[in-house]
């Protein structure tokens, strides 16, 4: 039998999986999270470039325009984090759907005999 928790999963996720599918979608809800670890990492770039610049070229042994490649890289780590966790949540919560559909299913038939 089913709970009530089940039942309300099933009912959400029929309305909303459709929409959540998309690429867009997985871009935009997982951007949050990805943020979160992404934006501290471009703070200490950031104050370290503005606050000692001389600093940051002599121990990389780069010049500081370096800087916008380390800020573009990031920036891709961040949408490739933001998507992929997104992906993940989704297919696990697809996989539950089925899961609970063939039990939904399975006890419809054995009510039937």
């Amino acid at each position: 039998m089913l709970t009530e928790k089940e039942k309300q999963f099933i009912t959400r996720w029929e309305q909303v999986r459709e929409k959540e599918g998309t690429v867009l979608a997985k871009l935009l809800y997982g951007l949050p999270m990805a943020m979160l670890f992404g934006l501290p990492i471009l703070l200490f770039i950031a104050v370290v470039y503005f606050v000692s610049p001389d600093w940051y070229t002599k121990v990389s042994n780069r010049l500081s325009s370096s800087l916008g490649t380390i800020v573009i890289a990031v920036f891709i780590c961040i949408l490739f984090y933001a998507y992929f966790r997104m992906h993940y949540k989704w297919e696990m919560n697809e996989q539950l759907y089925h899961e609970l559909k063939r039990k939904a299913n399975k006890e419809e038939e054995t009510t039937k005999k």
